[in-house]
């Protein structure tokens, strides 16, 4: 009887003729960065963005305005008085460098660009690092330019509760638009919620969902401090004409891929590596003190006997 020697091709072999389809790189470094999506931004034209206010009422502007005045009697006469010193706020600039062998990007540029790669990968570095100096930047970050009259703290075991974001919306009572923490502490405050029976409401915005409280979002940032288990909730009113926060960008920088942002080639040195400067300019400025709050220190991880 004849040996059967039929053999297959092995799945191992087979491969080797066959072309992978291959993502991008991915990176979980990379969140929704919502509090630029959330804030109204407002263009600079030499990088200089000039605050004016109206002097404080206490500090001898008249204010002596009179309904009616009735007879022959004098109108009243009144000025608003301006500050004099104003503050003035410059785009602070989020940079990176690029350096690519250029022997790289031309030999291995299909089906993904390398250079094209190299530079989203790093753009959406300096985005999450924009998100994070608009919070935290010594100068213009939101956390630094919060007046204490405008600082509040948890009122029980330093739970975030609806009490304690009601308290914040009589902080900002006019006209609010979102409050702004890490997830952690939006999550305790779910659960703080579900425990009194008040669990909150969702929103669809930006095709996404948010909890609600009192008709706020309460939009996630992980750019937010987190010291051990506390962090900070934020409240906003938002916009030029509500007199509250807006971010600043200045429109037609040289290399412009998107408001605010440059991509630049640098030059190739004398060992072929190709050079790319990405830059983002921006600042943040609160417009009125009235226009921000903070609850501080909010316990998020502690659990507590509730019975």
């Amino acid at each position: 009887m004849a040996e059967d020697i039929r053999q297959t091709l092995s799945e191992q072999a087979a491969r080797q003729l066959a072309n992978a389809t291959k993502t991008h790189a991915q990176w979980s470094g990379i969140t929704p960065r919502w509090l630029p999506a959330f804030l109204p931004w407002v263009a600079v034209e030499a990088g200089i963005f000039r605050l004016n206010r109206v002097k404080d009422a206490a500090a001898g502007a008249s204010e002596d305005v009179e309904c009616s005045p009735k007879n022959d009697a004098d109108l009243p006469e009144t000025f608003i008085d301006y500050d004099a010193a104003p503050r003035e706020f410059s785009m602070n600039a989020v940079t990176t460098v690029l350096d690519i062998q250029t022997r790289v990007s031309d030999l291995y540029s299909s089906p993904i660009d390398q250079i094209q790669e190299q530079v989203r990968l790093l753009i959406e570095k300096v985005k999450e690092q924009q998100e994070s100096q608009l919070l935290n930047n010594e100068g213009y970050g939101l956390l630094h330019n919060i007046i204490d009259s405008q600082k509040i703290t948890p009122r029980k075991d330093g739970r975030p509760t609806p009490d304690d974001l009601d308290e914040l919306i009589t902080k900002v009572w006019k006209e609010p638009a979102f409050f702004l923490a890490h997830p952690r502490a939006i999550a305790a405050f779910g659960r703080e919620c579900t425990r009194r029976g008040v669990p909150p409401a969702i929103a669809t915005i930006f095709g996404s969902q948010f909890l609600t409280w009192r008709g706020l979002p309460l939009v996630p940032s992980d750019k937010l401090r987190m010291d051990g288990n506390q962090t900070d909730i934020l409240l906003l009113r938002t916009g030029e004409k509500k007199q509250g926060v807006v971010g600043l960008f200045q429109p037609g920088v040289p290399g412009e891929v998107a408001p605010s942002l440059s991509v630049r080639f640098m030059g190739i040195n004398r060992k072929a590596i190709a050079s790319y400067l990405i830059s983002l300019y921006c600042s943040a400025v609160v417009l009125t003190e009235d226009a921000i709050a903070v609850l501080q220190d909010v316990q998020v991880d502690k659990y507590y006997d509730y019975a």
